[in-house]
């Protein structure tokens, strides 16, 4: 009996923060950004993260591993088959019961079916295939859902978004809900959302996956930083793209 009451006062929680998520209308971090770097993600044959998408087409349709195999054997064309894929992951893969985002699949896929080494977070050869992916759903909603499966990861996520960590002794909820919209010397706090990763940031001179950028961010305020694909990684982006619910997939975006 307890437990039931407690499973529906998590569900009752649930179903509150996705009205809040309405409510409140989430921004794309590209309305915080300046005319120059709007006008570069809207223009594919300026926006360098297309470079990586365009390599990530070419790795799609290339053999690879001990099967010989590629992406396209199984898949086919990618702008159907892998249509609406990024608008719904993170997601629970039904093998592991463990969260798992674009990247982690990609490399399944290697291991399982092409017999292939997985490839390195942040290596070109996976932030090319994840932003080819992803590519595919740009202008599509976000659409994460949150049930029985998910409920503890989405839970954790949210309460790594909460805490206080670091030598700063600050939130991700303190940049980007409270001071969302403010300046931090010449740049604007957008509200943190990853909707449009992998993105091509001017910063790094190159595109990278949303977890470099979490990252970034425990570098920021002086945390120890969770390792690329971690468990507190995956669950804090499954997250955030459930917080992002509203907005549409970018892929590949450009960011200052």
């Amino acid at each position: 009996m307890i437990r039931r009451f407690l499973q529906a006062g998590v569900v009752a929680l649930l179903l509150m923060q996705s009205v809040a998520l309405a409510a409140t209308s989430p921004r794309s971090g590209i309305t915080y950004a300046g005319a120059d770097v709007r006008a570069l993600q809207a223009d594919d044959f300026a926006n360098p993260g297309m470079l990586w998408v365009a390599r990530g087409e070419k790795l799609w349709s290339t053999p690879a591993g001990r099967n010989n195999k590629a992406c396209a054997s199984c898949h086919q064309e990618a702008a159907s088959s892998m249509k609406g894929v990024a608008a719904r992951y993170p997601r629970i893969d039904t093998a592991t019961g463990k969260v798992i985002n674009i990247e982690g699949r990609i490399n399944t896929c290697r291991e399982r079916n092409q017999a292939a080494d997985p490839l390195q977070y942040e290596s070109e050869e996976l932030l090319a295939l994840t932003a080819y992916v992803a590519h595919q759903s740009r202008g599509m909603p976000v659409a994460v859902v949150a049930d029985a499966a998910n409920r503890p990861h989405l839970e954790r996520g949210r309460e790594i978004y909460y805490r206080r960590q670091g030598q700063m002794n600050l939130a991700c909820v303190n940049c980007h809900e409270q001071n969302a919209g403010r300046k931090l010397l010449a740049e604007t706090i957008s509200e943190g959302h990853g909707n449009a990763y992998p993105a091509y940031r001017l910063e790094w001179q190159a595109t990278g996956s949303l977890h470099r950028r979490l990252r970034a961010c425990y570098f920021g305020v002086r945390a120890v930083m969770p390792a690329f694909g971690s468990d507190e990684l995956l669950d804090l982006e499954l997250y955030l793209a459930r917080r992002a619910t509203g907005l549409t997939v970018e892929t590949p975006g450009v960011r200052r």
